[in-house]
């Protein structure tokens, strides 16, 4: 049996493909292997007049097949379940494609392989050198493929072939009102939103003097052909260069189109594990989020664009060193650590000497680890500048076989090029056009609009904040340094949200920053070297933090982090949400621009909540429970993806790998919000109460009893607005209910809880129970009795006991001992006893105690009335 086939997601050119290959072989099946586009399963479905007799792949034994005809596709990876045939004895394989060469090509005895924008162009070049006849509907249908795959013979991809071809097939009798009225299938209003939000969304960057649109979008559902709307937005914007990233459900979909022969948008797509053209390509991915995709895609085309030959271009930085003081295991540790094969070795900042892994290695299997690394680095190298060619590049690292070559500017190492990156080099420059050196721009992200809040800020803050963020970026000025607002102050700040907890981050060095600013202004400075933070403190007490903006690393999943110097933007990144990743300039001349890296304003505005990479729960699992935290306060959604990353992190149980005084930290924060419950009924849909402590399931009995502590701490504040009760604590003991004495005391001591919240979990566990079971025991509950039952306890375990009764008579009693009896005094004291005769002594307590009861039913409302009562129902001795 013969069977053509081709990619899956079929577009017109496969299919048009396929019925030339049909003419071809006449006695050979029709099978595609995967979808089809939505616009081509439209077109099947509603167009009989072009049916074609296609097989679905469950009806094909594969076992019968003798040949398989590819059309369109020479990629194995694309081809479904045919691949397991390529290669099979017995099994003849045709390839008729206009794709490039690809490592994963499919091999055949016959090859059919030509740069021409259409693989229908191939073969109808193959049925009028045949003399094979077309018909009209059959014309109408191969115009269809040459017209989508040219952008209608517009694409630069299209050659003089592909005109030729539709010539004949327009002289076959292809009817281009057909073929214009299927191409340009009205939009759905899904597809017209969604145009709408890509191009909301689009940002130019210049990558090394080519400008390039990435335009983003999300949907939580799949939105067909979003091909033909990326080609709609590239001729509405006039655009040559333009990836188009839509997350879509858990995973996103990549649509790219160029103009430019120096841009080969196929190989951007390669590395996400897609393809196409130079023109035109297309990849979909999983578990990554739209930032890192992006970074992707700007990194790639940074490799791929390469307009200058300098050693500037290939150097990576910031430079990763090793000192003199290191020893060879230390070397061994950061070079495992960084993933990386050679470091420069740096005596007082000036690069001394290079060791390399192979001699790491060596000198740890002879025993060396404990020696320096200045016993055994090679000191005979050769550094470059920045300017230098690359033909210097490459006399180094291949004449002198230099593994690694420090980049010296002004004396300082300011980058390395490894042989890697030289190689890698080498290898992209082969079928890359370069533009002319007028072109030549570093490669740098911009963002398309500068956003300026500084009317903003002077609206919601206060004189004296702003005037300190303005002092701030003076003084950064002054020293020579980058100075920036970061953080949840600046998103509540864009969201109009009331918060003065400002965080300022410094490109350059913290301490020295709150030491200059504290000469010019009043204030104090806490330092913190080893983190390179400070605390402003001010002398009514007002407080900021200062941080050098740094990078973290983490050893292991849920340890402390391990912090490195770095940019504003590797700070950034570090962070948990996007949302809180917002940053406000702060030097004079820019003050009060917005930076936001990674789509922070774009998910506030959607008020949509996501993680900034795939491994961030893994790094710190104590940033599920503020996930759910911030949720609920500012009324987001998580993302799909990120719920997705909370289930996976909860199977590994992550978050009982925190310690746990981290972990009660987030829960004192969840227990404190305005609405807790829900929180925590959120942890119970991601099944996260196990993780805190196995009893605490959150199950709908213990979600209940939390529901029935918030309305009692409700109720008690309106009641009693002086009082002063610890909400949290309250709620804290419901959460513990379900432990036992001993657990509940041992997992408080754990969590790291303060001694006075320790004592009321023991109170409440220890005491509650009695004095529940004695007001309920008791024949006669008088108001006095009450009285002498719940004084001694804490508020915050009285209405934690008043949560959990079952009995309405528990209820009651706590609410008349907060309502009657908890503030009832004596009014006589002491000194009146004594005033009076009567002798300090037991008798006092008894004096008071009878006189409080007596108040209780109302019989004693003044101090006479006390005085006289006492007078009457006590002798003095």
């Amino acid at each position: 049996m013969e069977v053509i086939t081709t990619h899956i997601n079929a577009d017109f050119d496969t299919i048009a493909s396929m019925m030339a290959a049909r003419k071809l072989y006449p006695d050979a099946v029709l099978v595609l292997p995967g979808s089809k586009e939505e616009t081509v399963k439209g077109f099947l479905l509603q167009s009989a007049l072009y049916s074609l007799e296609m097989k679905k792949l469950r009806e094909i034994d594969l076992d019968k097949v003798t040949r398989l005809i590819f059309v369109d596709i020479r990629n194995a990876s694309r081809i479904g379940p045919f691949r397991d045939l390529i290669g099979k004895p017995g099994v003849d394989v045709h390839v008729y494609d206009h794709h490039p060469e690809e490592d994963a090509d499919i091999r055949g005895s016959l090859e059919v392989i030509k740069k021409v924008g259409s693989t229908t162009t191939i073969l109808v070049e193959i049925l009028k050198e045949k003399n094979i006849p077309i018909t009209p509907d059959e014309a109408t249908v191969m115009m269809l493929g040459i017209y989508e795959d040219t952008g209608s013979l517009s694409f630069p991809s299209t050659t003089v072939e592909d005109y030729l071809a539709a010539a004949h097939l327009r002289a076959c009798g292809a009817n281009l009102g057909s073929v214009s009225d299927i191409l340009a299938k009205d939009f759905t209003a899904e597809q017209i939103s969604l145009l709408y939000d890509l191009i909301q969304a689009s940002k130019a960057y210049t990558v090394h003097g080519v400008e390039v649109i990435i335009a983003e979008a999300r949907r939580e559902e799949y939105v067909g052909d979003l091909a033909v709307l990326v080609h709609k937005l590239r001729d509405m914007e006039a655009v040559s260069v333009l990836f188009a990233i839509c997350q879509m459900g858990d995973r996103a979909v990549l649509v790219a189109r160029s103009r430019k022969p120096e841009v080969d948008v196929g190989a951007v797509m390669r590395e996400f594990g897609g393809g196409g053209h130079h023109y035109a390509a297309s990849a979909t991915v999983k578990d990554a989020t739209i930032f890192q995709i992006r970074e992707k895609i700007l990194n790639v085309l940074a490799e791929k664009v390469i307009p200058r030959r300098t050693a500037a271009d290939l150097m990576a930085s910031p430079v990763r060193h090793a000192t003199v003081e290191n020893t060879m295991t230390d070397i061994h540790y950061l070079l495992t650590r960084y993933n990386i094969n050679a470091v420069p070795v740096f005596k007082n900042s000036e690069a001394v000497g290079i060791i390399t892994r192979q001699v790491v290695e060596k000198a740890l299997f002879h025993g060396l680890g404990n020696e320096s690394v200045e016993d055994y680095m090679n000191t005979d190298f050769d550094t470059i500048g920045p300017g230098e060619g690359i033909e210097r590049v490459q006399e180094i690292i291949i004449g002198k076989n230099q593994r690694l070559i420090p980049v010296v500017s002004d004396g300082q190492v300011t980058g390395v090029i490894t042989r890697t990156a030289f190689l890698r080099f080498l290898h992209d420059v082969r079928d890359v056009v370069h533009p002319g050196p007028e072109e030549d721009i570093p490669a740098e992200g911009i963002l398309t609009r500068r956003k300026v809040i500084h009317n903003l800020m002077r609206e919601l803050l206060p004189d004296r904040v702003f005037n300190l963020l303005a002092a701030a970026g003076e003084v950064a000025e002054r020293i020579g340094m980058k100075a920036y607002v970061v953080g949840g102050f600046v998103r509540d700040l864009v969201m109009r949200n009331h918060n003065l907890d400002v965080d300022i981050v410094l490109e350059g060095d913290g301490i020295a920053f709150s030491e200059a600013f504290s000469q010019e202004y009043p204030c104090r400075v806490r330092p913190h070297h080893k983190f390179g933070t400070a605390v402003l403190v001010f002398p009514d007490g007002y407080k900021v933090d200062v941080a050098t903006a740094r990078v973290e690393y983490y050893q292991e999943p849920a340890a402390l982090p391990t912090v490195e110097y770095s940019s504003l933007k590797l700070d950034l990144y570090r962070r948990d949400f996007t949302i809180n990743t917002l940053a406000v300039r702060l030097n004079p001349g820019v003050f009060g621009e917005l930076i936001d890296f990674f789509g922070a304003q774009r998910d506030i505005k959607e008020r949509v909540l996501r993680i900034l990479h795939s491994l961030s729960f893994v790094e710190d699992p104590s940033r599920i429970l503020r996930a759910t935290r911030f949720e609920r306060r500012f009324g987001f959604a998580i993302g799909r993806h990120t719920q997705n990353l909370i289930r996976n992190a909860v199977r590994l149980d992550l978050i009982g790998r925190l310690p746990k005084p981290r972990l009660f930290n987030e829960l004192e924060l969840i227990l404190m919000e305005e609405e807790p419950v829900g929180i925590l009924k959120r942890l119970a849909d991601f099944h996260i109460g196990p993780s805190l402590h196995p009893k605490i399931t959150l199950d709908k009995a213990q979600i209940a009893l939390l529901e029935e502590t918030s309305e009692i701490l409700v109720w008690f504040s309106l009641l009693f607005l002086e009082e002063k009760v610890e909400r949290w604590a309250v709620l804290f003991l419901s959460l513990l209910n379900p432990l036992s004495p001993e657990e509940a005391k041992k997992f408080s001591s754990a969590l790291g809880v303060g001694r006075r919240v320790r004592d009321w979990v023991r109170i409440a566990k220890d005491d509650a129970a009695d004095i529940t079971s004695r007001l309920l025991s008791a024949r006669v509950v008088s108001r006095k009795f009450i009285y002498d039952c719940l004084s001694p306890l804490p508020n915050e375990v009285i209405l934690y006991l008043m949560a959990k009764a079952k009995s309405n008579d528990i209820k009651r009693y706590i609410s008349l001992f907060f309502t009657q009896l908890k503030y009832v005094r004596p009014v006589i004291s002491g000194k009146d006893l004594k005033d009076l005769g009567y002798p300090p002594g037991p008798l006092f307590k008894q004096i008071l105690d009878e006189v409080l009861e007596r108040k209780f039913v109302g019989e004693l409302r003044t101090k006479a009335d006390e005085m006289s009562f006492v007078l009457t129902h006590f002798l003095k001795p």
